[in-house]
C-alpha cells in the first residue's frame, strides 16, 4: 500500500514539473513564436490553397471548423464500409455494420472515441491507421484551436478576429501532437506494445481444451497490429479508442507498470499544461495556476474517494467470507493494482479520455458514480485536449458573474466585462449537455429494446445506461460495460448526443471568444474581482460543484447512490 501512495505522489509530482515548460512551448506554438517547422507549414499550406495569415471572426471560424469535420466524418464512414475490399488487411475483417460505422465515426471525429465494436475483430490495420489514428491528431487539434480561439479572446481588445482555424490546428498537430505521440510510442514499443503490419498469430496451447461442441482446441489467436503509434496518440490527444476490445487492460497495450505510468500521465499531461498556456497568452501566469488549481483539488477529492471505496473491497464478497483484504480487485488487472486503476478511473474520466486499464462495471457503487459524475461536471476537470479548458473557462466567467451580483459590482474577467450576451452563451454551453443527457437515459429506460440491451437489473442497470449516454453526451467514450450498445438508440441516439455535445457547445464558445475580443480592456479598479486568489479557487471550485450537484444528484441517486446502501445492507439487487 506505501508503494502505491509513493507512486501516486510521483505522478503528480511528475506530471507538475512538466506543466510549465511545456505549457510555455505551446504558448509560443499557439501565438506563432515559435517556426522551426515553417517550411513544412508552408508546404501544407501551398497545397490547400491557405492564407495562415487571414484574420477570421468566429462565424468563419467555425464554418471552416465544421466543415472540415464533416469530410472528416464521411472519410472515417467510407473507409470502415469498404474495408473488406481495401488493403492492410490480413485478417480480412468484413465491412463495419452501416449503424456501428455511423456511430464510429461520429465518436472519432468528435474526439469521443466511444467504441460499440472490438478493434481487433472489427477494424482492419488501414481503418485503425488511416482512418481513426487522422482523427484522433486532428480532432485533438481542433479542440487545441478552440481554446486558442476562446484564449484570444481574452487577450485581444477591440479586434474582429480571433485567429486562423487552419493554422491553429496545423500547429497544434506539427509541434505538439506528433512529437509526443513519436516519443510516446517508441517507449511503448520497447515496454512490449506490437507496432506491426503482420496479420494475427497463432500459438500452441500448452494444454488441450474443448469447444462449445466438444471440438479439441489446441491453439490461440493472438491479434496484433500497428497499436503502440495509435496508443500514444490516444492518450495525448485524450482520445481513448483502445487498439484492442480491453483498451489500456489489455497486456499489449498497456504491457508494464512503467507504461500504465506514461500512459496515465499522457491522459492529462496537455489539458494540465494548457493551463499556463492560457496564462502566457493571456500576459497573467497566475489566472492559468489559477485555473489548474481548481481543476486538481476537486481532481484529488475524486481520487480520494474512488481508491477508499475500492479498498474497501465488495460488501458482498465480504459477508460470503471472501478475503478482501487486497481490496475490490474484480475487474482490475493484477499487474496494475486497485490504486493505479482507481487514479487511471479518476484520470480518464476526469480528462475526457476514456481509456480504461479496469472494468469500471466491476467497481464498487461510490467508484463507479466517482466516475460518472466527474463527467457529469461537463469534462471540465482537466477535460479533453483545449475543450477541458474552454469548459472550465466558461464556469470561471460564471463565477465571476455571481460573485458580481452578490456584491453589486459589474462583474470583469481579465478585463473584459461581462454582460447578458456572455452569459447567455455560457448558459447554452452548461446546459445543453445535461438536458441530452438526461433526455436519451429517460428514453432508454421507458424503451423495452434499450433495456433489453442491459445484462443487470435494478440501479446498476440504471447506472450501465446513465454512464452510457453520460460518457457519449460529454465527449469522453469510456464505457461501463455490461450493455450491448449495438441498438438503434444507442448507436443513432448516442451518436446524435456526440455530435451536439460537441458542436453545439463549440459555437457559443467561439461566440463567446468573439464577443470578448470586440470588447475593450476595462483597467482593474478597487472592485474587481482578483481571479488568481485562494478566494476566487475556492469560488470557483464551489461553482463547478454546485451546478454539477444539481443536475446529477438526481440520476445518481437511482443509481450508484442507492446501489451503495443496498450493498451495505446485504439487500438484494
Amino acid at each position: 500500500m506505501g508503494a502505491e501512495i509513493l507512486q501516486l505522489f510521483l505522478f503528480f509530482a511528475v506530471l507538475f514539473a512538466l506543466v510549465k515548460p511545456l505549457g510555455s512551448y505551446m504558448a509560443g506554438v499557439l501565438d506563432g513564436r515559435l517556426t522551426f517547422l515553417g517550411p513544412i507549414e508552408r508546404i501544407f499550406y501551398r497545397l490547400a490553397g491557405i492564407d495562415p495569415t487571414q484574420d477570421m471572426g468566429w462565424k468563419a471560424y467555425a464554418g471552416c471548423m465544421l466543415a472540415f469535420q464533416l469530410v472528416g466524418f464521411f472519410f472515417v464512414y467510407l473507409i470502415q464500409r469498404t474495408q473488406g475490399s481495401l488493403p492492410l488487411n490480413p485478417d480480412q475483417m468484413a465491412a463495419v455494420p452501416p449503424l456501428v460505422a455511423f456511430n464510429t465515426a461520429v465518436s472519432f471525429v468528435t474526439n469521443t472515441n466511444w467504441q460499440a465494436y472490438g478493434g481487433e475483430t472489427t477494424m482492419s490495420y488501414l481503418t485503425q491507421m488511416l482512418a481513426l489514428t487522422t482523427q484522433n491528431f486532428v480532432s485533438a487539434a481542433a479542440g487545441i484551436a478552440m481554446l486558442a480561439a476562446l484564449t484570444r479572446g481574452f487577450a485581444r481588445q477591440s479586434a474582429e478576429g480571433i485567429g486562423n482555424f487552419w493554422a491553429d490546428m496545423l500547429r497544434s498537430v506539427l509541434y505538439i501532437l506528433l512529437p509526443l505521440s513519436i516519443l510516446l510510442a517508441l517507449i511503448l514499443v520497447t515496454q512490449g506494445t506490437p507496432q506491426t503490419l503482420n496479420g494475427s498469430t497463432h500459438v500452441q496451447l500448452m494444454q488441450a481444451l474443448a469447444d462449445p461442441d466438444g471440438k479439441p482446441v489446441t491453439e490461440q489467436t493472438v491479434a496484433v497490429g500497428p497499436a503502440a503509434s495509435q496508443i500514444a496518440i490516444k492518450q495525448l490527444g485524450t482520445n481513448g479508442g483502445g487498439f484492442f476490445n480491453v483498451n489500456s487492460a489489455h497486456p499489449f497495450e498497456n504491457p508494464t507498470p512503467l507504461s500504465n505510468f506514461l500512459e496515465c500521465l499522457a491522459i492529462i499531461l496537455i489539458p494540465a499544461a494548457l493551463c499556463y498556456t492560457f496564462g502566457k497568452m493571456v500576459g497573467d501566469t497566475r489566472q492559468g495556476w489559477a485555473i489548474l488549481a481548481a481543476m486538481t483539488i476537486i481532481l484529488w477529492g475524486f481520487l480520494a474517494v474512488c481508491c477508499w471505496s475500492e479498498l474497501q473491497g465488495n460488501a458482498r464478497l465480504a459477508a460470503l467470507g471472501v478475503d478482501v483484504s487486497q481490496g475490490n480487485m474484480e475487474g482490475k488487472e493484477v499487474r496494475i493494482g486497485v490504486v493505479n486503476s482507481a487514479l487511471w478511473c479518476v484520470c480518464t474520466t476526469a480528462a475526457s479520455n476514456g481509456s480504461v486499464n479496469s472494468m469500471h462495471d466491476s467497481f464498487n457503487p461510490l467508484g463507479g458514480g466517482c466516475a460518472i459524475l466527474l463527467m457529469k461536471l461537463g469534462e471540465v476537470i482537466f477535460g479533453g485536449v483545449g475543450s477541458g479548458l474552454y469548459g472550465m473557462l466558461i464556469f470561471a466567467v460564471v463565477a465571476v458573474f455571481t460573485a458580481g451580483l452578490m456584491v453589486g459590482r459589474t462583474p470583469e474577467y481579465l478585463g473584459k466585462k461581462i454582460e447578458a450576451y456572455d452569459m447567455k452563451m455560457c448558459a447554452l454551453v452548461i446546459l445543453i449537455m445535461p438536458a441530452i443527457v438526461l433526455g436519451l437515459t429517460a428514453w432508454a429506460v421507458m424503451d423495452p429494446a434499450a433495456r433489453a440491451a442491459i445484462y443487470n437489473h435494478g440501479p446498476h442497470g440504471f447506472s450501465e445506461i446513465l454512464y452510457a449516454f453520460t460518457s457519449m453526451g460529454n465527449n469522453n467514450g469510456s464505457a461501463f460495460g455490461g450493455l450491448t450498445a449495438t441498438g438503434p438508440l444507442y448507436s443513432v441516439g448516442g451518436g446524435i448526443a456526440m455530435l451536439v455535445s460537441r458542436y453545439w457547445l463549440c459555437l457559443p464558445v467561439l461566440a463567446l471568444a468573439g464577443s470578448l475580443a470586440a470588447k475593450k480592456r476595462v483597467p482593474p479598479g478597487q472592485g474587481t474581482l482578483p481571479t488568481y486568489t485562494p478566494l476566487f479557487v475556492c469560488w470557483l471550485i464551489m461553482v463547478v460543484m454546485i451546478v454539477g450537484a444539481l443536475v446529477s444528484l438526481p440520476a445518481l441517486a437511482l443509481g450508484p447512490i442507492v446501489e451503495h446502501f443496498l450493498m451495505q445492507t446485504g439487500a438484494m439487487f
